[in-house]
């Protein structure tokens, strides 16, 4: 019977030991979730309505926001913001790095707007790296052009202006 009873007693704090071990990883996962948080509230900040931007463009010219859009090359090509440098889909690896030599030389304190437009924005692959990347690089007044359905409905169709046709390179 002792033998019986010293199992159960081993068992029951073994059990209670697992119960009471803080899961592995854990603590990382909560991390991320606090700075997936931020990185949300942050990106939220950022938007900038189109009228807003337009109002900006038309500002006194070495206040005027630099715009990158960050999408594909064929919404470029179809339409775009006036003045607007291709930087290129920020989902591939050599669009990332089309846009951070696009933005090296861009001052940090400048004001930079972002765009991609090729779907709503929630779902777009393009907008949430390049914010991310910018931010990493240290750009502390970057803002993202407000596109919740894309640039044909939420810019082009409203009448906002726009360039067609222009090389990107």
């Amino acid at each position: 019977m002792r033998l019986v009873t010293r199992m159960a007693v081993l068992s029951l704090t073994a059990g209670v030991a697992l119960v009471a071990a803080p899961r592995p990883g854990l603590a990382a996962r909560r991390a991320t979730a606090a700075r997936s948080a931020q990185y949300e509230a942050g990106f939220e900040k950022a938007l900038i309505q189109p009228q807003q931007l337009l109002k900006e463009m038309n500002g006194p010219k070495n206040e005027r926001p630099i715009v990158l859009q960050v999408g594909f090359e064929v919404l470029y090509r179809g339409a775009h913001i006036p003045g607007a440098i291709y930087a290129g889909p920020a989902f591939r690896p050599e669009g990332l790095a089309n846009l951070r030599r696009a933005a090296a030389r861009i001052p940090r304190d400048h004001l930079v707007v972002i765009y991609c437009g090729c779907c709503p924005m929630s779902k777009c692959p393009n907008i949430h790296p390049a914010y991310a990347a910018m931010r990493k690089m240290g750009f502390r007044r970057l803002q993202v052009l407000n596109l919740p359905e894309d640039f044909a409905h939420d810019w082009v169709a409203k009448g906002l202006p726009i360039v067609k046709g222009d090389s990107p390179r």
